[in-house]
């Protein structure tokens, strides 16, 4: 019988996990509050919600934020399932498109040498540094230069582009050893085989890891609609959300239909993230191991 103390994960609970609970619990806690007051505060009355000073629980939860937010959704001159739709397919489109393009962007970088390779990644690895706000201006041009303003193609062109997924990619692409690519190809695999069938189940992990950001990014993008966009039957589900206040004429009776449409944003956020978190949890392990 093999002593339990030794061994780095015991199958059952070892006294020697006593410490590591007790850091990783609170930190635990402290991560769930924003989560927890998102879910609490979509059920606030509008007397909670303006309450000083303000508290993080809720005394009479209510749905009639939901009512309302319904109520405001029935109402609107587009039908609901309108922004929807534009919000689920440009979604899906934008998240496949920054998948492939940073699995083959990122194995042309890690394996094949070409001039430029290394302005190439000293100009994505700059790129992270810009938050969206400060490329608004660039991404307008070129969606202007593209004649793309005010088609559906404006809501996924600018999210395509994944900076932190390409460097992310390479890096995981970069451990597999050579050997094995040379072994396809002497089997006769072609470029687009060693990718699909070699690369691609290796770097599993970084992919579901790209395919979460891609999605964050897409599903709660309301830049492309707001800028990029003028016809109303264009625009996404979370633009119309977050222009209930402005639309309701007061931003105190909206409160609640806002509370209640931030939750409701942010559930397939939670439930994607929920589904492929170990994927995630393995790219974090693995991104430093050389």
């Amino acid at each position: 019988m093999r002593y339990q103390g030794n061994k780095i994960n015991p199958s059952r609970f070892s006294r020697g996990q006593i410490p590591f609970f007790a850091v990783l619990l609170p930190m635990a806690v402290i991560y769930m509050l924003p989560i927890v007051f998102i879910f609490v505060t979509a059920f606030k009355p509008l007397s909670e919600l303006f309450a000083f000073p303000p508290r993080f629980y809720v005394i009479r939860p209510t749905l009639n934020n939901f009512r309302d937010l319904a109520a405001a959704l029935s109402s609107s001159t587009v039908p609901l399932a309108r922004y929807v739709f534009n919000s689920i397919v440009s979604t899906v489109i934008t998240v496949v498109a920054s998948v492939l393009i940073s699995l083959y962007a990122g194995y042309s970088l890690a394996k094949k040498k070409f001039r430029s390779k290394a302005l190439i990644s000293t100009i994505n690895t700059m790129a992270m540094m810009f938050v969206p706000v400060a490329v608004t201006i660039p991404r307008y041009l070129v969606m202007k230069n593209l004649l793309v303003l005010n088609t559906f193609f404006a809501l996924v062109l600018p999210l395509i582009a994944m900076p932190v997924g390409l460097f992310l990619i390479t890096q995981f692409i970069s451990d597999v050893p050579d050997a094995l690519i040379e072994a396809a190809r002497i089997d006769g695999a072609t470029e687009h085989q060693i990718v699909r069938r070699v690369i691609a189940p290796i770097v599993r992990p970084a992919l579901a890891t790209v395919a979460i950001l891609a999605f964050q990014a897409s599903w709660n993008a309301v830049e492309p609609s707001t800028t990029f966009v003028d016809d109303e039957l264009l625009r996404t589900f979370p633009f119309y959300l977050s222009n209930l206040a402005s639309s309701q004429g007061s931003s105190v009776s909206a409160a609640g239909m806002v509370s209640a449409a931030s939750l409701i944003t942010f559930i397939p956020n939670l439930v994607i993230f929920i589904f492929m978190q170990s994927k995630v949890l393995n790219t974090m392990a693995h991104s430093g191991i050389k």
